[in-house]
């Protein structure tokens, strides 16, 4: 039966990850339950998300899980169940400012690494679309490059820092356009390593707050909407299908904080 939702997850273009995902937690819970697929029924569902908050399962976790399972049963099995969860709290993100990014760049000297840094940052990628960025992908002459088949299997355009774009044609030139722009052991680079230049260079920089390629993006986002650019434009820029996901940038925005008058100052 779990076959039946793999296929089903394949078939709608959900990505790998949140197949593999979607698949454990149902044979987790088919575990824990010890009944066959078609005689579950909403309590059972209720019972085990409950035992995963009695043993300490997050908020999210909780909902990533529900997901799983409500698709299967409500998609596959057709059983419509309705469970209530705890919300996930909205946590706002962790920014850099530009002289801290300023500092990462700087200090790394790795050419390599100092070019991966500075295009996450500058173009807003998240970790997945920077490994999969082939060569043929980018235009340097028209100072853009495409992001295939992103987050929701949707392809959107980034734009290339008019500074990168002599060091891009320099680091590209041996390359084929099939070849991933950054490369790794087995074709491309590794998430992991990518974590690792990044993290080391926020070590580098002495920066103390927990910085991974995703901080860039958010510092990307936050820094165009410092500068004045329409937060709908920026919203295409990262690819976020609702705007109110890009909205949470307005919540970390301190400049435009510091711009507004203070009440008091107006008496003196």
């Amino acid at each position: 039966m779990l076959k039946k939702l793999e296929s089903e997850l394949k078939l709608r273009g959900y990505s790998q990850q949140t197949i593999l995902t979607y698949l454990f937690y149902n044979e987790k819970f088919l575990e824990f339950i010890k009944k066959n697929p078609e005689d579950v029924n909403e309590d059972d569902i209720k019972l085990y998300l409950s035992e995963l908050i009695s043993n300490g399962a997050s908020n999210s976790t909780i909902a990533l899980v529900k997901s799983a399972l409500l698709f299967f049963y409500s998609e596959i099995l057709n059983k419509k169940f309705d469970i209530k969860t705890p919300k996930i709290p909205k946590k706002i993100p962790t920014v850099l400012t530009k002289e801290e990014i300023k500092k990462m760049i700087n200090l790394t000297k790795n050419k390599k690494h100092r070019l991966l840094i500075k295009l996450l940052y500058s173009t807003g990628m998240r970790l997945n679309e920077c490994v999969n960025l082939k060569v043929k992908d980018l235009e340097l002459e028209n100072k853009i490059g495409w992001v295939r088949k992103g987050k929701g299997a949707k392809d959107r355009m980034i734009l290339i820092s008019n500074s990168l774009i002599e060091e891009l044609k320099e680091f590209l030139k041996d390359k084929k356009p099939e070849d991933y722009v950054f490369s790794g052991r087995n074709g491309k680079l590794s998430k992991r390593n990518v974590q690792k230049v990044v993290k080391l260079a926020a070590q580098r920089a002495g920066i103390t707050k927990k910085v991974s390629p995703h901080t860039l993006r958010h510092s990307f986002a936050t820094h165009l909407l410092e500068s004045g650019v329409d937060i709908r434009k920026i919203q295409v820029l990262l690819g976020h299908s609702n705007l109110s996901t890009t909205q949470i940038y307005t919540s970390v925005s301190q400049a435009e904080l510091k711009k507004i008058k203070n009440p008091l100052d107006e008496l003196v």
